[in-house]
């Protein structure tokens, strides 16, 4: 089955409130065109994910990432990243998926899935 992975990078508004409405929009049309999706946080935008800092783009942004995942839909982020900010286990539980950034890249290159940065 083709994949789109949404690669949430950049923590500013537009790009936290963009891309994950966008793997929202995907994922209610995902099956029926049969796609798989998948989100991977990195960088800032993994950072969002525990930051302290609250303001609505980021209680949104936040509010979509749990409902993608109790939606199935496999959100990960870099298990490097969530160690040295001290989050792996918060994340864990909250149902991301960790694993090597790296490793992630290069599983999307082998499937031949189509990435959306944002």
């Amino acid at each position: 089955m083709p994949t789109s992975v949404i690669h949430l990078f950049h923590g500013d508004d537009d790009s936290l409130s963009a891309g994950s409405h966008v793997a929202e929009r995907i994922r209610q049309v995902a099956s029926t065109q049969g796609v798989s999706l998948e989100v991977f946080c990195f960088g800032p935008a993994q950072a969002a994910l525990s930051a302290a800092e609250e303001s609505p783009v980021r209680e949104d942004y936040n509010q979509q990432i749990d409902q993608l995942i109790a939606a199935g839909v496999r959100v990960g982020a870099c298990v490097n990243a969530a160690r040295a900010a001290g989050t792996e286990q918060f994340l864990t539980e909250r149902g991301v998926v960790l694993e090597f950034a790296r490793d992630a890249f290069v599983r999307y290159a082998l499937e031949g899935a189509t990435v959306l940065s944002f």
